[in-house]
């Protein structure tokens, strides 16, 4: 791959509502411009594909686990 495209889960989000969900976060090795701040996983993956990267979800922190009883 040529470069790799870092995304996050936004942390407003609407079950329900017609938003965009992702948000991209951070880009390694490509020259890419992203005008958009909000992303669908569907225009991730078409931006990842023609630039020939790789997508990485970045994982929410320890606090913000769903701890079970």
């Amino acid at each position: 791959m040529a470069g790799k495209i870092f995304y996050r889960e936004r942390s407003k989000i609407v079950d329900g509502a017609h938003q965009p969900r992702y948000i991209l976060v951070a880009v390694a090795d490509i020259n890419l411009k992203v005008y958009g701040q909000h992303l669908r996983m569907a225009e991730l993956k078409a931006i990842a594909e023609g630039v020939g990267a790789e997508l990485i979800h970045l994982p929410r922190g320890p606090k913000h686990q769903d701890v079970a009883p």
